[in-house]
């Protein structure tokens, strides 16, 4: 395996490459960043729906009654594509809103958790901490989606940015590695 990868080292060291570049555009130009991802959403729904529709088509069982549901997963992709292209905007704030949905219902079960906690475990106020950040968090996204947008990506490149260099660093120790039958004499038939 070890051979394998020393092979194709410069793959790994392109991916991190990427994912820096990647990284350090969240920071320097978020909106075309989020605007990169928006566009690259967009395309991959509408290639899945369209795929969908096809199977539901295309299908060798032509009376098979489980179609509709691939024909409706297609018309719904190609829909969310079409939304998406015509409306980056608002499925930027529709991802949004479901981070702090998420980040808000996930604070509020923190709480219930320590509170049932409480006398089973010492210091559950640090759970309760936690889910008052979460939702300190998720109100703060919602009052300020901008902000909270720019936040959330610039998360996505800092690891972005990590995983980028750890990747370089991978690649570069592959490098130096030698396939085996570089290294070893042919032997005599």
């Amino acid at each position: 395996m070890l051979q394998y990868y020393a092979k194709l080292w410069w793959v790994i060291a392109l991916r991190g490459l990427l994912a820096l570049m990647f990284g350090i555009c969240a920071f320097f130009a978020p909106i075309a960043t989020l605007a990169a991802l928006i566009i690259i959403f967009g395309a991959f729904v509408a290639a899945d729906g369209l795929m969908a529709l096809l199977m539901a088509i295309s299908g060798k069982q032509r009376e098979s009654s489980d179609r509709w549901i691939l024909a409706l997963q297609g018309l719904l992709g190609l829909g969310v594509g079409a939304l998406t292209w015509l409306s980056p905007t608002i499925t930027a704030l529709s991802l949004l809103i479901y981070i702090a949905a998420w980040t808000l219902a996930t604070g509020v079960l923190q709480i219930v958790a320590a509170v049932r906690l409480r006398k089973e475990i010492p210091n559950e106020w640090w759970l309760i901490l936690t889910g008052l950040v979460s939702i300190a968090f998720a109100f703060l996204v919602l009052w300020r989606p901008l902000a909270g947008a720019l936040a959330v990506l610039w998360l996505i490149g800092s690891w972005a940015i990590v995983c980028g260099i750890l990747l370089l660093g991978v690649a570069l120790r592959l490098r130096s590695v030698r396939p085996a039958t570089a290294t070893q004499p042919a032997q005599p038939a």
